[in-house]
């Protein structure tokens, strides 16, 4: 297949990042790639539907995966997958030697694995630059779940209208369950049983880099998981925190030990970022040097310093994530040109056990199995938001009264960078606005 045959197929059925921030594939297809990397990491705690998908679709997956290799011409592909997902590498061993160029990197149970900068220097030894794209190193990451939805595209002719979705924790029956796209977080909650507390919490994500989320939200293509929390979870009470606070907390009570620092990923890859020196100008209002602050661009806000290191309970991912922001508005660009330092000698041992991680965050106990169940839920209504992915919103194609059936295209690609959106269930247009489409069933 040529390249451009298989991004039209992946745009037009609109396929994007399934597990992060919804980046269109087909904008990573490129003959600059010679290596090609499946993320099996599931980077957060209590998370499970990646290892789950690929254990149940090992072969068809695959094969998916190969075939993108042979469309941009890469010479290995890699799947990245941590090694105590027994069953799931189990599954994959019986199909490996049918794909010469396809090997897998076992990897240790330590966070951020999933953090595709980390994970391709444990795959492939090569570190992308501060700032940089994967691409860079000739490396193109790919999500266990976004390839799923690119074999359904490719050999299904089926565009992306559901998704897979983990509910655990405060539930009686803990699940990972199959949605329509634009169907409530409450519709999927209810799928787990019954909320075993009372005034609970929706956490959507991952508790390292979710949010709080409320139940009449709708599901989207990066939904990976909800976490069903009690209000006075120390996850929920450091989410409803003020930043103003936060800097007045530093300001009094950071010790300077430099942890955060210490254990940050990006920092001993060689990243110029460094929690420590931004925490300690940040408090103090300390201008003179303006580098700590400028370096919060290269920030992945994996939540290591804020959620794990700091003993003092402090918010340096959450302030660097408003200095971001804040230079982004004022339209100040991140440093260009930054070349990464040696990696530390000191990193194999500054890794983050996932299993003391889950204790530190209050969350060992809702460590527990969540099976799969591949039928589709059904809803009365949804409402698809035109933008699910980075780039333009799709545009609208139906108006009001419209009949759809699932699967059909209801908002086409924008131009740039875009991708088609598809109705998740068959029924009737009700509305239609330049921020969702919403759909009635029959």
């Amino acid at each position: 297949m040529e390249i451009k045959e298989l991004q039209k197929i992946m745009q037009e059925n609109g396929v994007v990042g399934a597990g992060g921030a919804g980046f269109p594939t087909y904008a990573k297809l490129t003959d600059k790639a010679d290596t090609i990397l499946m993320n099996c990491a599931e980077c957060e705690p209590l998370l499970k539907l990646h290892r789950q998908l690929l254990e149940k679709h090992a072969y068809e997956i695959m094969k998916t995966f190969n075939l993108i290799a042979e469309t941009v011409g890469a010479s290995e592909a890699i799947i990245g997958i941590k090694k105590s997902y027994v069953q799931t590498v189990k599954a994959l061993e019986q199909h490996i030697e049918e794909f010469p160029n396809m090997r897998i990197h076992l990897l240790e149970e330590v966070y951020p694995m999933g953090d595709e900068v980390v994970l391709i220097y444990e795959a492939t030894g090569r570190v992308v630059r501060p700032g940089g794209l994967p691409i860079e190193q000739g490396v193109a990451v790919f999500n266990v779940e976004t390839i799923y939805n690119v074999y359904r595209a490719v050999e299904k002719q089926r565009p992306v209208t559901d998704k897979y979705v983990s509910v655990v924790a405060e539930v009686s029956d803990p699940v990972t369950v199959r949605v329509p796209l634009g169907c409530t977080l409450d519709e999927v909650v209810a799928q787990a049983g019954s909320v075993t507390i009372k005034d609970p919490v929706y956490f959507v994500g991952g508790p390292m880099m979710g949010r709080i989320g409320n139940g009449s939200e709708p599901v989207t293509k990066t939904t990976n998981a909800i976490l069903v929390l009690p209000k006075d979870h120390p996850i929920v009470m450091k989410k409803l925190r003020t930043s103003a606070i936060d800097l007045k907390r530093a300001a009094s009570i950071c010790c300077q030990c430099n942890t955060c620092t210490d254990l940050c990923p990006r920092n001993n890859l060689g990243h110029p970022i460094d929690p420590a020196r931004f925490m300690r100008a940040a408090s103090n209002g300390d201008f003179r040097d303006l580098n700590p602050y400028l370096d919060a661009s290269f920030c992945s806000s994996c939540g290591v310093c804020e959620m794990y290191s700091c003993p003092q309970s402090l918010a340096p991912r959450t302030l660097l994530a408003d200095m971001k922001g804040g230079l982004r508005k004022a339209g100040v660009r991140p440093p260009q040109g930054v070349q990464p330092k040696a990696v530390q000698p000191s990193r194999e041992y500054r890794k983050v056990p996932e299993e003391r991680l889950m204790a530190r965050l209050a969350l060992t106990k809702y460590d527990k199995d969540a099976p799969m169940d591949e039928t589709l839920v059904g809803v009365p209504k949804v409402k698809v938001l035109l933008s699910q992915h980075i780039g333009a919103p799709a545009q609208a194609i139906v108006s009001v009264g419209d009949e759809v059936t699932r699967g059909q295209m209801i908002a086409q690609p924008a131009g740039g960078l875009s991708v088609g959106i598809h109705a998740s269930i068959c029924g009737k247009v009700t509305e239609v606005t330049d921020r969702h489409i919403v759909i009635a069933a029959k």
